[in-house]
């Protein structure tokens, strides 16, 4: 007679409400259609995302009750059984860093390790097996990404030191895929002036580098709904598309073709490493 697949514990680390939909929730639903317990860790409050400001209101306070509930209903939508939000101040996009709202500090100038224990509690807590974060490029390069990869990896190792062996797993997409992809999208959408294509030769990782390749069809429908939560996201000012907008739009049949699987991206993993479940490989 078969044994029951052990329940797993899969704790996924994003920046801003909505990144989850993006990369990780196939996975999530996933897991937690299987039986395991999934939990979500956003860094920031999200205030300061590019939204549509006649629709949402501005950027502050609002905004991040805002994208607040809309993670509750993403998350809902994915199955996940906690969320925690830590609470730092969005670290926005513009160039310059702005200045720390009075209600606290921007994620990126909080100490690495202060940061980290906040991450490192909940994983002892939930006795994580897996812990997913970005590349240390943070996928396109956004301040509060990148500093979810360091955090991360600080998080896990300090886990490790007090004996609970929990598994790094870089979220990402394979970087020659999602050039063609915006390459097909360029002939028949007019992107922003201020798009940069060649900043995506960049981003993310190489297919080679994978080691994680996870079928995510069956979970189209809960990822197309979180997609759908974050609707403060999908367009920005003046009502301009924005790339969660126009994906979440995406005809249901296409859609299920284009999200039919999701990355990662194991760094202790040796070279040539294929698989695909997030917890395949642990003891």
């Amino acid at each position: 007679m078969d044994q029951p697949a052990a329940r797993r514990t899969l704790v996924v680390f994003h920046a801003h409400p909505d990144d989850e939909a993006l990369l990780t929730a196939g996975t999530m639903a996933g897991a937690a259609a299987e039986g395991h317990r999934v939990v979500l860790v956003v860094a920031t409050d999200g205030a300061l995302g590019l939204t549509d400001e006649t629709t949402h209101g501005a950027k502050g306070a609002a905004l991040a009750a805002t994208r607040g509930r809309e993670l509750v209903a993403s998350a809902g939508a994915l199955g996940v059984a906690r969320i925690v939000q830590l609470g730092h101040a969005d670290s926005g996009s513009d160039p310059d860093l702005l200045p720390d709202p009075p209600s606290g500090r921007r994620f990126v100038r909080v100490p690495l390790d202060e940061a980290a224990e906040a991450l490192t509690a909940v994983l002892l807590e939930e006795r994580a097996d897996v812990l997913t974060t970005y590349d240390p490029r943070g996928g396109y390069g956004h301040r509060d990404h990148v500093r979810v990869h360091e955090v991360g990896a600080r998080a896990a190792e300090l886990a490790r030191e007090r004996g609970l062996p929990v598994t790094v797993l870089w979220a990402t997409v394979p970087r020659e895929l999602l050039c063609r992809a915006i390459d097909l999208a360029a002939r028949v959408y007019r992107f922003p002036p201020q798009f940069d294509r060649s900043s995506f030769d960049r981003a993310y990782c190489a297919g080679a580098e994978i080691t994680h390749r996870v079928p995510v069809r069956r979970h189209a429908r809960a990822k197309r709904a979180a997609m759908r939560a974050h609707a403060s996201q999908a367009a920005g000012p003046a009502g301009a598309d924005r790339t969660l907008g126009m994906l979440a739009r995406i005809p249901r049949p296409l859609f299920d073709l284009v999200f039919r699987r999701e990355w990662f991206l194991d760094p202790a993993a040796p070279p040539g490493t294929s698989r695909t479940d997030p917890f395949d490989g642990l003891a």
